[in-house]
C-alpha cells in the first residue's frame, strides 16, 4: 500500500469517528441532532465521500501501475535510435513535448552527487487564523454578486384598547445590508523538481498554506469591518487596563435577546485574554475559566480568541460583546487553480488561489465593544 493510500485511509477512520463522536454524544444526552450537529456530519460526510472517490482511482492506478510492472518483467528495453537533433526538431514541430536525456558525463562522488534522504513531513509554525467564519453566519454562494440582506430597525408595538374602539395601525420599519463580496488571493510559483521529486504531498502543503493565508485575511478584514460597526458599549475606568466589573458592564449593556443567544461571547486578542484571565471576583475567585474542547468562558459567557482585535491601549476598542450570528458573512468558497504555462521559461507551475467575500454587521445593538479612554 502506497503512503499516500495509508494517509487518505487514515483521515477517513478519523472522520468516521468524529461523526460517531456527534452521534454518542446526541444519545448520551437523550436529544435529537442540533442543526449544529447535522451541519457538521453533513461536512464530514462530504469529505469521507470525497476521499472514497480519491481512495478508488488510487487504489486502481496501483493496482495498474503492478500490472504494468509485471508485464514488463520480460521486455528488453528499446534504446533511443533518433539523434538528438532528431528529437529538438521533433520537438519544434510538436511532436513531442518533452524528453530527458541520458548524461554521458562521469559523476565524481562528492556533496552534490551523494543521494539524501527528504522527509516526508513539514514542520509548519503555529499561528491562529482566526475565529470570524465560525461564529458568525456564513452564507455559501456560487457567485460573488453583490448580495442585499433585509433587516428589521424597528417592530410594530401594541396597546390597550377599550371594547369597541379601533386598533391602531403599527408597522415594523426595515432596512437593509448590502454585502458586495471583495477577491482576496494569491499565486504560488513552484519548482516542477519539488512536484515530481518531493517525498511529500507538496500540492496538499501549498493548500493548506493558502487556505491558512486567505483565512488570516478573511478573518482580518472581517474583524475590522465588525469592530467598526459594533455599537457604543463600556468606557473602561483606566487606558492601561480594566476591571471584571467592565467586562461583566459590556455583557449587560447588549441587549438581553442577543445575550442569550448560544454563541453570545466575548472576543479579543491573545494579550488581552491574558490580562483577563488575572481577574478576580471579591472572593478571590478567577473569573476566566479555562475549558478543553470548547470556548474558555468568562464570567459564564464563551470567550473567542481572534489575533485581529487591538491590545489593551488609549482609543481602543479592545474587547467585544455580542451575539455574533448578527454578523454575516457572504462568501464564494477557495477556488484553486494551477497553470504550467504562466512561468514555463523557468520551468515552474504556479497556483493561483482566490476567495470573494464580505462581511457586514446587521445591527449595531447586538455587538458591542469596550473602548480604552
Amino acid at each position: 500500500m502506497s503512503s499516500y493510500i495509508q494517509g487518505r485511509s487514515e483521515e477517513r477512520a478519523n472522520l468516521i469517528h468524529q461523526v460517531r463522536e456527534i452521534l454518542d454524544r446526541a444519545e448520551t444526552e437523550a436529544r435529537g441532532l442540533t442543526v449544529d450537529d447535522l451541519s457538521q456530519v453533513d461536512k464530514l460526510e462530504e469529505r469521507i465521500a470525497d476521499i472514497d472517490t480519491t481512495l478508488g482511482v488510487a487504489r486502481r492506478a496501483e493496482e495498474r501501475q503492478n500490472e504494468v510492472a509485471q508485464a514488463a518483467g520480460s521486455f528488453v528495453p528499446a534504446s533511443e535510435t533518433r539523434t538528438e537533433g532528431d528529437i529538438f526538431r521533433s520537438m519544434a514541430r510538436g511532436e513531442v513535448r518533452s524528453h530527458t536525456f541520458e548524461s554521458r558525463a562521469t559523476l565524481v562522488p562528492g556533496a552534490a552527487t551523494v543521494p539524501v534522504s527528504f522527509l516526508d513531513r513539514v514542520y509548519g509554525v503555529a499561528r491562529l487564523v482566526g475565529p470570524m467564519l465560525a461564529v458568525s453566519e456564513v452564507i455559501n454562494r456560487t457567485s460573488g454578486n453583490d448580495l442585499r440582506i433585509p433587516i428589521y430597525t424597528a417592530f410594530s408595538t401594541a396597546t390597550a384598547t377599550s371594547a369597541g374602539s379601533a386598533l391602531s395601525e403599527s408597522n415594523p420599519t426595515f432596512d437593509s445590508l448590502l454585502l458586495q463580496p471583495a477577491k482576496t488571493g494569491f499565486i504560488v510559483p513552484i519548482a516542477n523538481e519539488l512536484l515530481t521529486d518531493a517525498g511529500f504531498d507538496l500540492e496538499g502543503v501549498i493548500a493548506e498554506q493558502a487556505g491558512n493565508a486567505i483565512g488570516f485575511a478573511v478573518n482580518s478584514s472581517t474583524s475590522s469591518t465588525l469592530v467598526s460597526a459594533a455599537g457604543s458599549g463600556i468606557t473602561a475606568s483606566s487606558a492601561t487596563g480594566f476591571t471584571g466589573d467592565n467586562i461583566i458592564d459590556l455583557a449587560f449593556s447588549v441587549d438581553g435577546a442577543a445575550r442569550q443567544m448560544a454563541g453570545a461571547g466575548y472576543m479579543a486578542n491573545t494579550k488581552t485574554l491574558g490580562a483577563m484571565r488575572k481577574l478576580k471576583d471579591t472572593a478571590g475567585q478567577y473569573l476566566y475559566t479555562v475549558n478543553v474542547g470548547a470556548p474558555d468562558a468568562f464570567a459564564g459567557f464563551p470567550v473567542y480568541e481572534n489575533p485581529a482585535l487591538a491590545d489593551v491601549a488609549t482609543t481602543t476598542k479592545s474587547v467585544l460583546f455580542g451575539d455574533y450570528r448578527a454578523f454575516k458573512i457572504a462568501q464564494t468558497g477557495l477556488e484553486v487553480a494551477t497553470s504550467a504555462d504562466a512561468y514555463f521559461a523557468n520551468d515552474v507551475t504556479a497556483y493561483r488561489f482566490t476567495y470573494r467575500v464580505a462581511g457586514g454587521l446587521t445591527h449595531a445593538a447586538k455587538v458591542k465593544y469596550l473602548l480604552q479612554p
